[in-house]
């Protein structure tokens, strides 16, 4: 299912003993555009450090109850390595947060989560696939939904909007779209841009460019915050750009995910 991240901004986190907070924002890599962690706000239960969730451990999203589910102990979430709040995801954090809760790191092999297309941990916990974990090993970077947000959008012939939002898949926690503003341009709207399709981003320079024009950018489908994009708006989305995207559901995943 699909996500705004926007939407998902102060739902409620229930761990299996309890609630421990609510849904703060994200951190993702620059690399495949995967959301790496949840960043919780415990309010006065854990004060001067970021908790970090993987999504390795959340279980469902419910949109009707507005809460997230996550197959994690209080005990063990207090228990997890601390980072202050002040301070970025260091790979030297990761190391020690993966060891302490024995998952398998997602920066090691071939696939979106290491060896894996999905955040599974079904058969894993235990094993150690050496000969996996050896080879495609990359370093990631990571960066936070909201700092982000704002990001000019630079088309071929000059900037077109800002980044608003992210929606986001809740099986692989991909992020599927970017939701572009473009109001502040023209008498404009929203409309969605794809990962696969960034150029490049010049992330000191807070812009994402694309190789599209303004005006192609611009006669895109709108996008509502009212609903998440359908199968229908999606490929009618992809057919105006003319380019590639993914459905999980289908397992058509492009090589840069893999």
């Amino acid at each position: 299912m699909l996500h705004s991240t926007k939407t998902l901004r102060g739902y409620k986190l229930e761990s299996t003993d309890g609630e421990i907070g609510k849904v703060k924002e994200f951190y993702f890599d620059d690399h495949h555009w995967t959301i790496r962690y949840l960043v919780a706000d415990t309010g006065g239960w854990l004060p001067g450090r970021q908790v970090l969730i993987s999504p390795y451990a959340l279980a469902a999203v419910e949109k009707e109850k507005q809460h997230v589910t996550i197959n994690l102990t209080k005990k063990q979430i207090e228990g997890s390595p601390s980072l202050d709040s002040d301070k970025p995801v260091s790979r030297q954090f990761e190391d020690t947060y993966y060891a302490y809760y024995g998952w398998p790191m997602y920066w090691r092999g071939n696939y979106l989560w290491g060896a894996y297309s999905y955040p599974t941990l079904v058969g894993i916990i235990g094993q150690q696939q050496e000969s996996v974990q050896d080879k495609n090993t990359w370093d990631p970077h990571l960066r936070s939904t909201h700092a982000v947000t704002g990001h000019h959008i630079q088309a071929k012939d000059g900037e077109i909007g800002h980044v608003e939002d992210f929606i986001i898949d809740d099986e692989t926690w991909a992020i599927r779209y970017m939701v572009v503003d473009t109001s502040n341009w023209w008498m404009g709207k929203k409309i969605l841009l794809s990962p696969l399709w960034i150029e490049r981003v010049g992330w000191e320079e807070s812009k994402v460019f694309v190789n599209l024009s303004r005006e192609t950018i611009k006669l895109a489908p709108e996008y509502t915050e009212a609903s998440l994009p359908t199968r229908e708006y999606e490929t009618g989305l992809h057919q105006h750009y003319r380019r590639q995207g993914y459905w999980v559901d289908e397992l058509v995943v492009k090589d840069q995910y893999l």
